[in-house]
């Protein structure tokens, strides 16, 4: 199956780009990104398994990252003004939020006429989706939550360590390719381990793609400024299927647990040996999982 090439599209006011797989008639899976992860973070071969359950799978650039419009000129606060924020409470401004990037979100439907659609997120994709799921209730038939968290205070908080780690400078001899690599073996799979060379050429050809720090030090704002969405959870009505990795650093898997005790209803699936990626081996499973989720919302 091909993929078809880069569009772009308007959504709140951003020029976004997107891709898409499958028929136009067949049920929307709308694919929401992490932090600083672009849509090729999505693997083909998990479209490719969508598609072929019957969904038309569209997968998309964040604002400010990839070839989506970047907030230029705007700064996001230091990360210790963020940690004050986080720990003591002190008010902090970010140049947008999650609820934005929600409406972004949403922009795509309304863009692609698009009445309804099953949104599934990872990591930062995840809040957004459990945003959009609840804030937009008559747009979303399921939503389905990958290594993510419900913004309670104290869960799914990655420790110092790998804090310290996502925001390391670069310096002379370490350079944003190799942190990025450390990065990811950091936060990645150790039940599905990748070489540093499969890690760094994949990353390279992100970077190849696209390249904007000052985007992701934003995302990162949009994170640590959000509101619990505890009570937003409780509101979810659809069928709600909660995907997590028992070995996840970035975002541990109290994240998880915590967000499907805020919704009655929601299958939570715990994967032993799973970081915070999306391992190859478990494509399958993940797909046959997300479409059992659709089926039960139409």
């Amino acid at each position: 199956m091909s993929i078809e090439s880069t569009k772009f599209l308007q959504s709140n006011g951003i020029r976004i780009a997107y891709e898409e797989f499958g028929n136009a008639d067949d049920p929307v899976i709308l694919l929401v990104a992490g932090l600083y992860n672009q849509l090729v973070r999505w693997p083909v071969e998990l479209c490719e398994l969508l598609v072929a359950r019957g969904f038309r799978v569209i997968r998309f650039d964040n604002r400010d990252i990839g070839l989506t419009d970047k907030m230029d000129g705007v700064k996001a606060p230091g990360i210790l003004r963020l940690m004050l924020r986080y720990y003591l409470g002190i008010p902090v401004s970010a140049p947008y939020s999650l609820s934005d990037m929600a409406a972004d979100t949403v922009g795509i439907l309304d863009a692609l006429e698009i009445p309804q659609a099953h949104i599934v997120g990872m990591s930062m994709g995840g809040m957004i989706s459990q945003l959009v799921t609840g804030l937009y209730p008559d747009r979303i038939l399921s939503l389905t939550s990958i290594m993510s968290t419900s913004g309670e205070w104290g869960k799914g908080v990655a420790s110092l360590k790998v804090s310290r780690q996502m925001t390391r400078p670069t310096s002379k001899d370490r350079t944003a390719l190799d942190n990025a690599v450390d990065t990811w073996q950091m936060i990645g799979s150790p039940a599905y381990p990748m070489t540093d060379g499969a890690v760094r050429a994949l990353v390279k050809a992100e970077h190849k793609r696209s390249s904007n720090p000052a985007g992701y030090m934003r995302q990162i704002a949009a994170i640590r400024t959000a509101p619990s969405r505890s009570r937003l959870l409780k509101t979810i009505k659809v069928p709600v299927l909660i995907i997590h990795g028992e070995q996840d650093v970035l975002v541990p898997v109290s994240g998880g647990i915590d967000t499907a005790r805020h919704i009655e209803h929601a299958e939570l699936r715990l994967f032993d040996g799973m970081g915070h990626t999306l391992p190859q081996a478990l494509l399958p499973t993940f797909a046959e999982l997300i479409a059992k989720n659709c089926i039960k919302g139409h």
